[in-house]
């Protein structure tokens, strides 16, 4: 069997995990929900480099979780995300793209927009709904990041391969 595509995320602490994994349950179609809320860092990067990885993500994670917070509400066209924002995430992710440089896919060498999928391949329509109702109650709050993960993307529900926690 090929080796899949890697995926790496961050994950969310308990006090935010909780009310995420809630909205995606309740805003994205059920049929198509295979896997929990995240926060994408790398959408593909190739399985040779998965010790590397694995190397890189551990250093990373030695430090302190970087400080994060939602900050509005994101139109994906046919569908609803929580926009984050975090400088030091960023930093994280840009030092992780200088290092696989040549092997980031056009998803992953595009400016990155940190969000949270909650609503995915629904009628505009109905994400315009969701998206006024969000914006209209909508207030920014600290989003707790307590880890790094990396899952082998198999057409389905992903694969986990690895949890990198971060220092307290």
């Amino acid at each position: 069997m090929r080796s899949a595509p890697i995926i790496v995320t961050a994950l969310f602490g308990d006090g935010d995990n909780g009310w995420l994994q809630e909205m995606r349950r309740a805003h994205y179609p059920a049929e198509r929900n295979r896997v929990p809320a995240h926060l994408t860092l790398f959408h593909h990067l190739p399985p040779a480099i998965e010790s590397e990885l694995a190397r890189r993500l551990a250093a990373a994670a030695g430090s302190r979780a970087p400080q994060a917070r939602i900050c509005g509400v994101m139109d994906l066209g046919a569908g609803t995300a929580l926009r984050v924002e975090s400088e030091a995430l960023e930093r994280l992710r840009a030092e992780l793209a200088d290092s696989f440089h040549g092997l980031l896919m056009p998803q992953d060498i595009a400016p990155w927009q940190p969000h949270i999928t909650i609503q995915n391949k629904v009628r505009p329509g109905e994400a315009r709904r969701l998206q006024a109702q969000l914006k209209a109650m909508f207030q920014a709050r600290p989003l707790q990041i307590k880890a790094l993960a990396s899952w082998r993307y198999r057409d389905g529900p992903w694969e986990p391969i690895r949890t990198h926690a971060f220092r307290r």
